[in-house]
């Protein structure tokens, strides 16, 4: 019996010998109450810890910390809830607010950081995580306060906060480490925190973030146009010079690919040929995409309008007419039309055709007179009146009448 309690005394004290024993960067870290100063002593302390796994105990121990804030946050907006609906008003206390989104976002960032050693090989080379699946519950649990959080600090004007709360609710979401929670009770607001966070990062000029909260925001069916929207407007107002713009147009070439019958990446990728100067491209673009959409109203006009500008009155009249019959409440598509007829009839070879071509020009400035009577979309006075001058000549009380629109 003495030779047994000997060996167990043995074997004891060799397990004792052998036991990790935990570097003084991690006791640090462990034995600090305050989520900041822990922070600055893992930064410090990270390269001394001895292995993955005391750097995975350190950030557990933040994601400790930071839930603590938040546990204590969540229990009085918990008792305000409570009180409000026993309409016990009085006993209702304020939250902090502020203190309760950075806390979220903290234990997200730690959590995410933990699990990244968590999964790396131990002194041993062993893989063995500890904290992935606790962590993952308990924070995910929380991240829906964001939402209320982001809502609270747009009413402060405090964009930055917003930016934060909103951007890390929708990175959460999309973030593999949590992807084994339950995302359905907040599957309907996913698409719209997005927008806003992409919107609140295109203000803080970071096209990066907006980009990247944007895409999430064109999954949701119900924010896809304007998502859509404001990522060609942050794409387009980020551009600084001939490579940026090259770069976009392959990201609009990708985007007209994936959604070829979207009316805004269309213009706006036919506005960059069109701004490159780069005319072959351009006519080749509209072309293909007639081929395919014979009754586009805006690759009709473009069509129109290319040979406009380039003193093609024939076949500017040919595109811009078939634009018109596609959408005849465009003012200006038949102040063009009338443009290019007006041109028609002063190079006619005989005057029975010149008239002719006056007349439809009437009827096209006629049609943009009765559509935009104040010339805001259009400025078809001028040339109107130059229509009926030449159709009926200076005298004629219909010429007078069309100067007179045309002041």
């Amino acid at each position: 019996m003495k030779k047994v309690f000997m060996m167990a005394i043995a074997l004891m004290v060799c397990t004792m010998s052998i036991a990790k024993k935990k570097s003084d960067a991690l006791k640090a870290v462990m034995d600090s109450k305050n989520y900041a100063e822990a922070v600055q002593l893992l930064k410090v302390g990270l390269d001394q810890m001895t292995d993955n796994e005391e750097k995975a105990e350190a950030y557990n121990h933040l994601v400790d910390l930071a839930m603590k804030k938040v546990s204590k946050e969540t229990t009085i907006i918990s008792s305000n809830d409570a009180y409000t609906q026993l309409k016990q008003t009085d006993k209702i206390e304020p939250y902090d607010t502020i203190g309760l989104g950075d806390a979220i976002c903290n234990a997200i960032e730690a959590a995410i950081e933990c699990d990244k050693y968590d999964k790396m090989p131990n002194a041993k080379g062993k893989i063995k995580p500890q904290f992935a699946e606790d962590n993952s519950k308990r924070v995910w649990a929380v991240c829906g306060n964001l939402i209320n959080i982001g809502q609270a600090v747009v009413a402060q004007n405090n964009e930055t906060a917003v930016l934060k709360y909103w951007g890390a609710f929708t990175d959460a979401e999309i973030n593999p480490f949590f992807a084994n929670e339950d995302h359905n009770r907040l599957k309907e607001y996913v698409g719209q925190v997005a927008l806003f966070a992409g919107q609140f990062a295109i203000q803080a000029k970071d096209m990066e973030r907006a980009n990247r909260y944007l895409e999430i925001a064109k999954k949701d069916p119900t924010q896809k146009e304007k998502a859509q929207n404001l990522q060609l407007y942050a794409l387009s107002s980020s551009l600084k010079n001939h490579e940026d713009s090259v770069l976009f147009v392959n990201q609009l070439k990708q985007m007209y690919e994936q959604d070829p019958e979207n009316v805004n990446i269309f213009s706006t990728l036919n506005g960059m040929y069109e701004g490159m100067k780069d005319k072959t491209s351009q006519s080749a673009f509209i072309d293909a995409h007639l081929d395919k959409y014979p009754g586009s109203y805006i690759a009709l006009a473009s069509k129109g309008t290319m040979a406009m500008n380039e003193n093609n009155a024939a076949e500017g009249a040919k595109w811009l007419r078939k634009a018109a019959d596609a959408k005849p409440d465009n003012a200006a598509i038949w102040t063009y039309l009338g443009m290019c007829l007006n041109a028609l009839a002063a190079t006619a070879s005989d005057n029975n055709t010149s008239m002719k071509y006056f007349d439809d020009a009437i009827i096209a400035f006629d049609k943009a007179k009765e559509l935009d009577p104040d010339k805001r979309m259009a400025n078809w006075g001028y040339n109107r009146y130059q229509s009926y001058y030449g159709r009926y000549g200076a005298d004629d009380p219909k010429t007078k009448a069309a100067e007179a629109d045309s002041k």
